[in-house]
């Protein structure tokens, strides 16, 4: 047996590290879209309730919509909070997104707060 073997152990080391790189590079992404929905449900739910005529029910009703309309799973358990003040709204979106790595939740969330609008003599 004179056969060189000398290296031959190293793709043992080498491709699991590559293996768990790539799975953390897409987890990110997924990661990334997921947030980039949670906040477009929270812009479109902060216009509805900073209108003149807003309430805190159209602008949960908004993120509904707009949740229904992005569609797809990336963006799972989504809660959205909407807060109505005579000044001001807020709107907080929260949930998970989609995890390459079943139990792990990689958690969400978006918080907008602008004026709400008001007739000025």
């Amino acid at each position: 047996m004179g056969g060189d073997d000398r290296g031959s152990a190293e793709p043992l080391f080498v491709l699991p590290l590559v293996f768990v790189m790539v799975l953390a590079v897409v987890q990110v992404g997924l990661w990334a879209h997921a947030q980039h929905r949670a906040q477009v449900i929270a812009a479109q739910a902060l216009a509805a309730a900073r209108s003149f005529d807003g309430t805190v029910h159209q602008a949960r009703e908004q993120a509904a919509r707009a949740e229904e309309q992005l569609g797809g799973g990336i963006l799972q358990g989504t809660e959205v909070e909407v807060e109505r003040r005579p000044e001001a709204a807020q709107v907080r979106v929260s949930g998970r997104a989609v995890s390459l790595v079943p139990g792990v939740g990689v958690p969400v969330s978006s918080e907008i707060t602008g004026p709400v609008e008001r007739l000025v003599p």
